[in-house]
């Protein structure tokens, strides 16, 4: 019973329970009380829900209507006064529901720049702060107050000051987490992530170390490489929060990559990739060990079945000197590149194989065009 009533009914309906009241009269008591800071009833939509109730026999005019709408005067019938009861005793015991907007921008934070986030939370303090003293002012309006209007205000003045509470903590979080020094492969070995996309260039590549899942077959096709996929920014994601929290030291999630291999290296310019072998990784900072990798692949498992979880390593990679280029545009466009790699720049430098073919996606596949992708190429070498 108590459900049939939405929040801005009930609210109409005991303040027509205390007594009569036209519509002018509800939007005066609605403003002087605060109900707007807890409700969603605009002035606009009291006709509405007074239409509404009276339509489903729980109000009716009270004696003979003014000249004008306006001033119709509304009384709850007795079934709209027991309905109203039991609305009340369920209200009393539901609790607030999570829907706060700012969770989901949370949530999608990770996409924007740190100042972005911050700009946004310091917005959303300062109006919460507006918001606080609007209340405390209406508050002081209105006293004395009976004690369920005591109670109102205290919840409406409790949940933002635990909200300010919470935008303040975040935001000093967020600052000293930009203000730490976060590790990032990428600026730190700049030479090696950011090559040409005009010509070949030979760089020297120190060991590094990565969390890795092993697969076979076309990357497009196969589950076991999403599942791989999915796994390893789960134990990522994880290894980067436990070492900001256990550590002090944070890092930044580095790109996917992949090594490529096949006992036939033509396979990858002819694209026949159900005979693919690879292993996906994640580049980490060399001090996260197997402990902290088998503890993040743990706490993901609780979370989530992966049937991939289970073969996440760590794993210590030495390529040594290799050719590399930059690669832009769709994954299956990287033929040319790697037959002219291959056929002409190796043996022409004196250069063959000395490793896998290694690949690392800068960009992010779900969100880029693929004429935009950006993809490095990069292949181990050893004097011919």
């Amino acid at each position: 019973m108590a459900s049939a009533l939405t929040d801005g009914e009930l609210t109409v309906l005991g303040l027509l329970a205390e007594r009569p009241r036209h519509g002018y009269e509800l939007e005066r008591v609605i403003e002087e009380r605060g109900v707007r800071a807890w409700t969603a009833l605009g002035f606009s939509s009291i006709y509405y829900v007074l239409d509404k109730l009276a339509k489903r026999g729980l109000i009716e005019a009270a004696g003979a209507a003014s000249p004008g709408k306006s001033r119709a005067t509304f009384r709850v019938t007795a079934l709209g006064r027991e309905l109203c009861a039991a609305a009340t005793r369920d209200a009393l015991t539901t609790l607030t529901p999570m829907r706060a907007r700012v969770l989901i921008g949370m949530a999608n934070s990770q996409g924007l720049p740190d100042a972005d986030v911050a700009t946004g939370l310091t917005r959303r303090l300062e109006a919460l702060r507006e918001q606080l003293a609007e209340v405390r002012l209406t508050r002081s309006g209105q006293e004395p107050l009976p004690a369920s209007a005591i109670a109102i205000f205290d919840y409406s003045e409790a949940m933002l000051e635990a909200d300010i509470g919470w935008t303040e903590t975040t935001l000093d979080t967020l600052s000293t987490e930009t203000a730490m020094d976060k590790y990032d492969v990428k600026k730190a070995h700049r030479e090696l992530y950011s090559p040409p996309s005009k010509e070949f260039t030979v760089v020297e590549v120190p060991e590094f170390r990565y969390i890795a899942v092993d697969g076979r077959g076309d990357p497009n096709t196969s589950a076991a490489y999403a599942n791989a996929i999915e796994a390893l920014y789960g134990v990522a994601y994880s290894l980067k929060f436990a070492s900001k929290k256990n550590l002090g030291r944070d890092f930044v999630v580095g790109p996917l990559e992949g090594l490529w291999r096949a006992a036939d290296p033509t396979v990858f310019v002819a694209r026949r990739k159900e005979t693919w072998e690879w292993t996906m990784m994640i580049g980490q900072p060399d001090w996260i060990n197997e402990d902290m990798v088998l503890d993040a692949v743990a706490g993901v498992s609780k979370k989530k079945e992966n049937p991939a979880l289970v073969d996440v390593r760590l794993h210590t990679l030495v390529e040594g000197t290799c050719v590399q280029i930059l690669h832009l545009g769709s994954y299956d466009d990287e033929t040319p590149t790697l037959d002219r790699l291959h056929n002409h720049y190796l043996p022409e430098n004196g250069l063959t194989f000395n490793g896998d073919h290694h690949e690392i996606y800068l960009s992010d596949a779900r969100r880029t065009a693929p004429a935009k992708l950006k993809t490095i190429l990069r292949q181990p070498v050893k004097p011919g």
